[in-house]
């Protein structure tokens, strides 16, 4: 019996539905097992053969695939990783399917782009890889033999260099930086929703495609006491306010006097991810010290543990989502292993802890 992520595409575009194809099947841990048009086709596959993983359209005749995700759900979940063009109204429409229990989303491959498939081919894999171990209610789906072949992954010195060791006096506001990738955009709102509008400033990095992270933030700042709002270059960090790293993009904490503001930054991707988790807390490290809180939630992999493991030892009190609550319980394990976490708790309580630490410096 093969160890192999079983996937299924759904996709009403032939090319699409190539390249993704070949995209899945070049990582040796993948196998495609079949591509369909619409759902009504996927649904028929699917009673032959359950797959580990979907990958599914937004938009297809016969049946939307918002629709079929909200069916899929309610009588079988599997792992479901949209698939959308880069538009406005679409990210819009994939912020619905993470609601509806999707577990990321990917952008539709650009045909024939090369640098399409050299940067985004990587991408894809990971989020599939991750979405198999994707925890749905009480459901958790762990494969093993789930790791692809040895691939280069650039530390956080490729953005900017290790922190001093010289942890910072607590004389300035409370910064809280949070980390966070598969499971995470829900996971997001539930804490942001528990905090009060004068909370402390925080930076958020979510792995997240470009332009997506605009509607997002967009939508956590309808829901939350907070304002949230997409990062931009020199944006201040201040108390009630959040900052949502853009996709693609860097984003470093950075101090001038006794105030804090964010640099928003292109560079390589950085264990293996623009926004990278580790960037952020390795840049709260240097900038902040004792003055900064590290919070890494569900996700698969290991950006930011490393940059935890820095927050740690600069004198930050450093919190990581239980495996209980997480979708996937990757990052948090990771950051845990290397000894950088102060303290585990379950999604409920992160907003408390944050009030808590914020109340008795």
């Amino acid at each position: 019996m093969s160890n192999k992520i079983r996937v299924l595409i759904i996709d009403d575009s032939a090319s699409v539905r190539q390249t993704l194809t070949a995209v899945l099947q070049s990582d040796p841990a993948i196998e495609v097992i079949g591509a369909a048009s619409d759902p009504f086709i996927a649904a028929k596959r699917i009673q032959e053969e359950i797959p580990d993983v979907i990958t599914l359209d937004v938009e297809m005749p016969r049946m939307d695939g918002i629709t079929f995700l909200r069916k899929l759900m309610s009588q079988r979940p599997i792992p479901v990783v949209m698939c959308s063009s880069l538009t406005e109204s679409g990210s819009e429409t994939l912020l619905q399917a993470l609601e509806a229990g999707a577990v990321d989303v990917i952008l539709k491959p650009k045909i024939g782009a090369a640098d399409y498939l050299a940067e985004q081919a990587l991408r894809i894999c990971d989020v599939v890889k991750s979405a198999a171990q994707a925890r749905l209610g009480s459901t958790r789906r762990m494969r093993s033999g789930a790791a692809g072949g040895p691939t280069a992954k650039l530390t956080a010195d490729a953005v900017l260099p290790p922190p001093t060791g010289k942890a910072m006096a607590r004389t300035t506001e409370m910064v809280v930086c949070v980390g966070a990738s598969t499971g995470g955009t829900e996971a997001l709102r539930e804490m942001l929703e528990r905090l009060p509008a004068n909370a402390p400033g925080i930076v958020i990095v979510q792995h997240m495609p470009e332009r997506f992270t605009a509607a997002f933030a967009k939508r956590l700042n309808s829901l939350c006491e907070v304002e949230v709002k997409e990062a931009v270059d020199g944006d201040p960090v201040l108390r009630g306010h959040v900052l949502i790293a853009p996709g693609d993009k860097h984003i470093l904490l950075e101090r001038q006097g006794a105030r804090y503001h964010v640099s928003v930054r292109t560079g390589p991707l950085v264990s293996r991810h623009r926004p990278s988790v580790d960037v952020l807390f390795r840049s709260a490290a240097r900038a902040a010290g004792s003055n900064a809180m590290g919070v890494i939630m569900t996700g698969m992999g290991d950006d930011g543990a490393r940059g935890m493991e820095e927050m740690h030892q600069a004198g930050a009190f450093t919190l990581a989502q239980d495996e209980a609550s997480s979708v996937v319980f990757g990052m948090p394990k990771e950051a845990i292993a290397r000894g950088g976490v102060d303290k585990i708790v379950s999604l409920d309580l992160i907003a408390r802890e944050i009030l808590s630490a914020d109340k008795h410096r």
